[in-house]
């Protein structure tokens, strides 16, 4: 998730799920500037040797510059590269990347094609079920996918005009589980190890995927518990730690831990929420989370 897992982020959830370590993607990246490598990208391709093996996720529609930038993403050392075509944001589905490729069932081909043509390490391909509800593509997507040599497909059981409303429908994902000759990753909704478990067992995926749900509970891989004003507290002191030790600005740290704080409050009182929220720096949201132990 662009903004959310970067270097700092995993190693905080890393450390949380102790010996339960899940399998991490980076950030997706850009592929827009004629130099993939950009100032931007350089930070979001950076990767722990704890985290191996890595994949790194990119977004684009050109299959010339995706096909450069898989190869150097695999140069810089991914085990696997990911190709988004999934994200609902209208700044990158309305300009053809992410869910705007399943508009584009021709150059979706045309990417994948060229970028596994350079490509030793496997070909990866997140995707949701089409663009809305009238253009369920999936199928096809799945098609194309198992014959451009792509070795997992991750599905997000919403279309691109839902983007995180309703309820994922895990059993179109099961019906794509059943048919293809590849392995299934699901998306959506998965907010414990719970239902994870459940929907590997009902729905014949071999994984899932869990984005957003690790910033409400980043203990999520290590279990369910509940979260308590301490762990709380204490976790994001130890975010703040780590996001300093990254050298992020302060108000890039202020920005990550607000970020993370809104959906941890959503445990306790509003009023604790509002508080920490409207913190003025870094300092004062800390103060704030240390005054409710």
């Amino acid at each position: 998730m662009e903004g959310v897992t970067d270097l700092p982020f995993r190693r905080f959830v890393r450390e949380l799920s102790k010996d339960k370590q899940p399998f991490f993607v980076s950030e997706f990246l850009s592929t827009g500037s004629s130099v993939f490598l950009t100032p931007v990208n350089k930070r979001a391709v950076r990767f722990d040797k704890e985290e191996e093996p890595f994949c790194m996720q990119l977004f684009g529609h050109s299959a010339e510059r995706l096909a450069v930038a898989a190869l150097q993403a695999q140069e810089l050392g991914a085990a696997f590269v990911e190709l988004n075509a999934g994200c609902p944001a209208p700044k990158i589905a309305n300009k053809g990347s992410g869910s705007g490729l399943l508009r584009d069932l021709p150059n979706l081909q045309k990417i994948l094609e060229s970028m596994k043509s350079v490509l030793k390490v496997p070909l990866f391909l997140k995707s949701r079920l089409g663009w809305d509800e009238n253009s369920i593509v999936i199928n096809e997507v799945l098609e194309i996918a198992e014959g451009c040599g792509v070795e997992q497909l991750t599905l997000h059981g919403r279309t691109k005009v839902q983007g995180y409303k309703g309820i994922a429908d895990w059993n179109a994902i099961g019906e794509i589980a059943a048919k293809a000759k590849i392995p299934i990753i699901g998306n959506g909704d998965i907010d414990s190890m719970e239902k994870a478990l459940n929907a590997i067992k009902f729905y014949g995926v071999k994984g899932v995927a869990i984005g957003r749900a690790v910033l409400c509970n980043p203990w999520i891989f290590a279990g369910t518990k509940k979260i308590t004003i301490s762990d709380a507290c204490n976790a994001i002191l130890r975010y703040e730690k780590l996001l300093r030790a990254d050298s992020l600005r302060e108000g890039q740290i202020i920005g990550r831990l607000k970020q993370i704080s809104a959906r941890l409050c959503l445990e306790f009182s509003p009023d604790f929420r509002l508080k920490v929220l409207r913190s003025d720096s870094t300092q004062e949201l800390l103060d704030n989370w240390g005054q409710m132990l």
